[in-house]
């Protein structure tokens, strides 16, 4: 079921035991814009079947936030132009080239290049794989765009990003609410989760230089400013103490600055930059 955030914003919520992330709805006096595709064939027919209860003009643009399978395999079903950042192409044709049978979907599982879970997905929400092809995108950008839905602009941006080098957020600044895709969150390196720690800042700065009071993220839906301004600071607080790949020392040293123990999210987060540097230093 659609949520309606403002008169020409929609989203469908992430579901996480579905591995399926928060797709968004965005129209003007004349289009519709959709952020994300879904994570597969099924998710995308169940956003449109929601969008058919509106009475929101024609879909004309496809925005995709970044490469993830969960963010892009269900394209195919949109009959719109494809819009993303020219890093995301270049990671959109591995997919491409890949085939969808059974035999060749267990290889990718086998060789790393897909997960187990993503196999199942395509396997049951995938119809007619054996001639399944992901289209390819329509409009690459560089940097920003600016797109004109008719008295609702968006803007894209690729940003750095602690989660993936392809990330594009989408901001409507006449209702102050910003699209993050999953560029908020960490990643995973050689089975260690991790945030990037280098990018960290440089990420938040992008975001912050828009103003927002709502936020869109993958795998939580949405977030107030209040929230999210809490999340980056318990981030921040974690980086701070993080110089090298002992948890040990960087406990000791959140110990010493802050005078207490860290909270759930920062004990989290304090682990994740201690595995970015065991990965650095392999």
């Amino acid at each position: 079921m659609l949520n309606k955030l403002t008169d020409g914003i929609y989203y469908l919520p992430n579901e996480d035991n579905r591995d399926r992330p928060t797709l968004g709805l965005i129209y003007g006096d004349q289009w519709s814009l959709i952020i994300d595709s879904g994570n597969a064939t099924q998710h995308a027919k169940e956003f449109l079947q929601e969008i058919e209860k509106l009475n929101a003009p024609p879909i004309k643009y496809l925005v995709i936030t970044h490469a993830h399978w969960d963010h892009i395999l269900g394209m195919n079903e949109f009959d719109a132009t494809i819009i993303v950042n020219s890093q995301t192409n270049e990671l959109i044709k591995e997919w491409q080239s890949y085939s969808y049978d059974d035999n060749s979907l267990q290889k990718y599982v086998n060789n790393n290049q897909m997960s187990t879970q993503c196999m199942k997905i395509i396997q049951t929400e995938i119809p007619s794989r054996n001639t399944f092809k992901l289209n390819s995108p329509d409009v690459i950008f560089e940097n920003t765009l600016t797109i004109d839905l008719g008295n609702k602009v968006c803007l894209l941006e690729r940003i750095q990003s602690t989660h993936t080098d392809d990330s594009t957020i989408i901001y409507i600044p006449d209702e102050k609410v910003i699209f993050l895709g999953d560029c908020a969150y960490g990643t995973t390196t050689n089975s260690l989760f991790h945030f990037k720690q280098s990018l960290l800042t440089p990420m938040i700065q992008d975001i912050q230089k828009y103003d927002a009071d709502w936020f869109l993220l993958g795998h939580e839906s949405i977030c107030d400013a209040e929230e999210m301004n809490i999340y980056w600071e318990e981030l921040t607080t974690a980086s701070q103490v993080v110089k090298s790949s002992s948890l040990e020392n960087s406990l000791e040293c959140f110990k010493a600055e802050y005078k207490r123990d860290p909270n759930d999210n920062e004990f989290f987060f304090i682990k994740a930059f201690v595995n970015d540097h065991i990965i650095k230093s392999k």
